[in-house]
């Protein structure tokens, strides 16, 4: 009987997958020793061999390109720590929390911001940890909204889930429970009814954000399992980062924002890529976001365009960072572009 496909974890694991040749053995090593090394059946099926530039590939597999560290990079990029008042909080706006549960994810992601602090080994928040957590957010009225993250909360079981859940369930103020994940694309098996019913809980609006970056991450496993918590009456969301030989192309990301509205996932962000160790093959320039935000608009539906946004360093919070439509002309009117470059007077002058 064969054995079931297995997480790939060590690089002995990725060379005999075909997925690291012994010739970058050596450089592998030390970016294996620096950043977490994690790659799923789910994942490892839908990677091309032959391609060399295979986009699920990039995502997952590491890079000797890694061990460069460009001065601008900081291994804390959006601000986490500053904005952490005790451990698994950080607070940055003013009616929403992160909780973050765990360190750990189901795959670990190339160009992950939060990639010197996950990685197995890392403990999940302790019962006093966790205790000290609710407490927090109960004594603050104005926390309207928790979002679940972490590493990934659903690699949790459905008992851990439920706990947590309950405990924000008795906390009147909060309203909305927000659940980011990779799990359903990268470990769709973890998605089953138990996992779904343990997300629900009576007055409180749950919501799962999923993170995908290309189509083909959409297997039918990873619809099924989406479509799993959708049909409880969870709705979904997702958020992407624009990836440079991932993404980074309008038929590319206008075919994943297409998947994931077919799937019944509205696209909510795209997230330019942040500024951490070892990931600037990965980062496009801002501009180039911007020109392919230009790029499908008018050309897909309104409901595949996610906001392109930019998680601002230090600490600072997100900021929209799409391009504008408005210009003004020389006597001061207000010019607005069509999605074909045909520029109107707005109000009308005729």
């Amino acid at each position: 009987m064969n054995a079931a496909p297995k997480t790939l974890r060590q690089l002995s694991d990725l060379d005999a997958a075909g997925l690291a040749p012994a010739e970058r053995r050596a450089a592998l090593e030390k970016v294996a020793a620096q950043y977490a090394v994690a790659i799923t059946p789910a994942m490892t099926g839908l990677i091309d061999r032959a391609d060399p530039n295979d986009p699920i590939a990039r995502q997952f597999v590491p890079d000797v390109a890694e061990l460069t560290t460009k001065a601008e990079e900081r291994a804390d990029p959006i601000g986490d720590d500053a904005h952490s008042p005790c451990a698994g909080i950080v607070h940055r706006y003013p009616d929403r929390v992160l909780l973050k549960l765990t360190h750990v994810c189901a795959v670990y992601c190339r160009f992950c911001f939060r990639r010197e602090m996950v990685g197995p080994g890392t403990e999940p928040l302790t019962a006093k940890q966790l205790d000290a957590a609710i407490d927090y957010i109960a004594s603050r009225p104005d926390i309207w909204e928790v979002i679940l993250t972490g590493g990934d909360p659903l690699v949790l079981s459905p008992r851990r889930i439920r706990n947590v859940m309950a405990r924000l369930a008795a906390i009147d103020h909060v309203k909305i429970v927000r659940i980011h994940t990779r799990v359903p694309v990268a470990e769709p098996a973890r998605i089953t009814a138990e996992m779904a019913r343990a997300l629900k809980v009576k007055g409180k609006a749950t919501y799962v954000v999923l993170h995908a970056n290309h189509a083909r991450e959409l297997t039918d496993a990873a619809r099924e399992a989406c479509a799993r918590m959708i049909d409880a009456g969870i709705p979904m969301l997702s958020q992407s980062v624009l990836l440079k030989g991932v993404n980074d192309d309008p038929q590319a990301l206008g075919a994943l924002m297409r998947a994931l509205v077919e799937n019944r996932i509205k696209p909510y962000y795209l997230h330019h890529g942040d500024l951490a160790p070892g990931t600037s093959h990965l980062r496009t320039s801002i501009e180039r976001g911007q020109e392919l935000m230009r790029a499908l608009r008018g050309r897909l539906s309104g409901l595949c365009h996610a906001e392109y946004v930019l998680d601002i360093p230090g600490g600072f919070g997100k900021s929209p960072i799409g391009p504008s439509y408005l210009t003004r002309d020389a006597a001061g009117r207000v010019q607005v572009e069509d999605f074909n470059g045909g520029a109107h007077c707005y109000p009308p002058t005729t």
